[in-house]
């Protein structure tokens, strides 16, 4: 790369969870292996999957959690600058404003409006300064740059683009039908000032013989006047840290035979507003572990461990734990004395009372009583990457982001871990364990303790945990297989001359633009 102003592109696509996330991270996985400086980068991200970020200050910050997946691809710690703008859905008309890492506001779509300016103002300053720092800036859009409805004051699609003068391309999934139409009806509707940088396409989840998809790839070259860059395979091993990977009612990854007699059957609730479930994760990386997401009642009948994950909302997500009879389900089976794990908003609803008036506002509410505690949010929410140790682990780290702490406990009260200090942390009454650590089982040796307990108390005998499973090494197996899809099958001497040179001159507009 030459040492001008940085290289960069923007990965666009046709839909949400088209593969923005994972292209942009293999695309800068690929850079990394061939020794460029390179950084991620989202304008805006709507998600509650979340990371925490500890400045030089020791103040953390939240970015997405995508973008410290993508930090991790080009060899990078987790920056703010990664992902200026955060927004946390709490609900289907509010969200949390996240700005360069710190929670500034709660808005609705009218009054986002009025906050937007300052945003873009931020947005494009923080990439100004990551893009003379870098050699390569790779930036990912959100949504689809065709949503016309949002398109004045965009910062974060053809906005963006425009603004910094990028060259784009577009992501389509063929796996959900129609691409071809998307691709193109995506293009047609910018405007030709938004088309002049729409430099080209890229289809991702083929499955069959692309012998057969020839004829297409040619017909929307023919039509647009834009290359299509590759054709990527769908790949069932790309599921740790996608930010879309954790599907309703669906098993995580590809769980291995057991090393035992005995698989382990983990149900995790699927919350209306989950957050950082990604914690599962970790869990799905064992052998014999087989993760299911659900919001049945009925899958937690036949469950070994089920697990309460993190939720944007936590009164919001109990009283529907309540009204889907799910709650119940916890109860019956925890006093059935088979495990059950709680972790962030999941151990809040566990305590016996929840006091309120910053999240909800609902006041004091009753939880579900399965643990010896009292949960009251705090006005500052709680940002740290704590670490300690717990069931004879003597390393475990993890992170916190959290408004509810524990305000009160029974005397006799047993921890479920410790920080560093000593201090203790979550809670653990019989079979029933709740932590604020998210992340903490990433850590080997502590998830291989917490999971041969829970087979224990749920009569699950002949399991046991592969004593080798790391989940680091599981990370970066993922994170390298994205940059070996980008080499295979991407076009990456046209991609590295867009990253340098830019969008090329002279390419044709599609009728009918943006409307008018």
């Amino acid at each position: 790369m030459s040492g001008r102003r940085a290289g960069g592109l923007l990965v666009a696509g046709t839909t949400s969870d088209a593969g923005k996330s994972v292209l942009t991270a293999g695309i800068c996985r690929w850079l990394w292996r061939q020794g460029v400086r390179v950084a991620p980068f989202k304008a805006q991200n709507m998600s509650n999957n979340s990371a925490v970020v500890v400045g030089p200050d020791g103040r953390g910050g939240e970015i997405g959690r995508a973008q410290a997946m993508q930090a991790a691809a080009a060899g990078l710690a987790p920056d703010i600058r990664f992902n200026p703008v955060l927004l946390k859905p709490g609900s289907d008309l509010h969200s949390q404003v996240v700005l360069l890492g710190e929670a500034v506001d709660t808005v609705s779509a009218g009054s986002y409006r009025a906050l937007r300016p300052k945003l873009a103002e931020t947005v494009f300053a923080t990439l100004d300064e990551l893009r003379a720092e870098f050699d390569a800036v790779i930036c990912e859009g959100a949504g689809s740059p065709a949503e016309i409805n949002l398109r004045a004051g965009d910062f974060v699609n053809m906005g963006l683009a425009r603004g910094a003068r990028l060259p784009a391309i577009v992501v389509g999934d063929i796996d959900r039908g129609g691409v071809f139409a998307a691709l193109f009806g995506t293009l047609a509707l910018l405007s030709p000032e938004d088309q002049a940088l729409l430099s080209g396409f890229v289809i991702n989840k083929f499955r069959g013989d692309l012998g057969l998809l020839r004829p297409g790839l040619d017909m929307i070259t023919g039509a647009t006047g834009r290359p299509v860059h590759g054709v990527l395979p769908y790949d069932h091993d790309l599921w740790i840290d996608g930010e879309d990977s954790l599907a309703y009612g669906s098993t995580l990854g590809r769980p291995a035979p057991p090393v035992g007699r005995d698989w382990l059957r983990v149900a995790v609730v699927r919350l209306p507003r989950i957050s950082n479930a990604t914690d599962a994760e970790a869990l799905a990386t064992e052998p014999g572990v087989r993760v299911r997401l659900t919001g049945t009642p009925a899958d937690l009948l036949d469950a070994d461990l089920v697990v309460l994950p993190g939720s944007k909302s936590t009164v919001a997500d109990l009283r529907w734990l309540r009204e889907t009879g799910l709650a119940d389900a916890v109860t019956a089976h925890a006093a059935a004395g088979k495990p059950v794990l709680g972790i962030c908003g999941g151990f809040q609803m566990l305590s016996r009372v929840i006091h309120d008036d910053v999240e909800s506002r609902d006041g004091t509410v009753p939880g579900l009583g399965l643990l010896p505690t009292e949960i009251t949010f705090a006005p500052r929410k709680t940002l740290g990457l704590p670490s300690g140790s717990a069931f004879g682990a003597e390393s475990v780290s993890g992170y916190e982001i959290h408004h509810g702490v524990v305000s009160a406990a029974d005397e006799n009260t047993r921890p479920f871990l410790h920080y560093g200090n000593g201090r203790p942390e979550g809670a653990i009454a019989g079979p029933v364990f709740g932590t604020h650590w998210h992340g903490a089982f990433e850590s080997d040796g502590f998830r291989r303790r917490f999971l041969t307990e829970a087979a224990r108390l749920s009569g699950r005998h002949g399991f046991t945990v592969a004593p080798d499973t790391s989940f680091a090494t599981a990370r970066a197996r993922t994170l390298d297989r994205l940059a070996d899809l980008v080499e295979e099958h991407l076009d990456t001497t046209a991609l590295r001359h867009l990253i340098e040179s830019g969008p090329p001159p002279g390419l044709p507009f599609i009728p009918p633009g943006a409307p008018a």
